[in-house]
């Protein structure tokens, strides 16, 4: 799985993931760091990555422009240290690694986990 981590999320997201068994670059490796968001979303459909980020725009993305793809995994968490929930994540990407090669956006909350198909509002 190609793990692409957004600028709202500490680089050392790259190095936890990576040392988890991902491949995984951060935004700021590849890209402009004032770069919008689109942009970002068309790099990671284009290179064959997920975005890992912290930013609830890349699920509104996703709605309005009913996208299938890249995938998005969002952190909901007011701590998105990855010292303090690597852990999970890396467990929540393996778990749902199938879904997530074929589309999805996956939510991590604090207390919960939400995983929609993509593209999403299908008709």
């Amino acid at each position: 799985m190609r793990i692409l981590v957004d600028m709202n999320l500490s680089p050392r997201w790259a190095e936890v993931l990576a040392g988890n068994g991902f491949e995984v670059v951060h935004w700021s490796a590849v890209g402009d760091p004032r770069a919008p968001d689109r942009v970002i979303m068309e790099w990671a459909r284009d290179h064959g990555y997920l975005v890992f980020t912290h930013d609830l725009d890349f699920g509104s993305i996703l709605a309005v422009t009913k996208a299938s793809g890249p995938s998005v995994v969002q952190l909901r968490t007011s701590d998105p240290l990855p010292e303090r929930i690597g852990p999970a994540v890396a467990e929540t990407l393996r778990r749902h690694e199938v879904i997530l090669a074929a589309g999805a956006l996956v939510v991590i909350d604090e207390n919960r986990l939400r995983v929609r198909i993509l593209p999403l509002n299908r008709e």
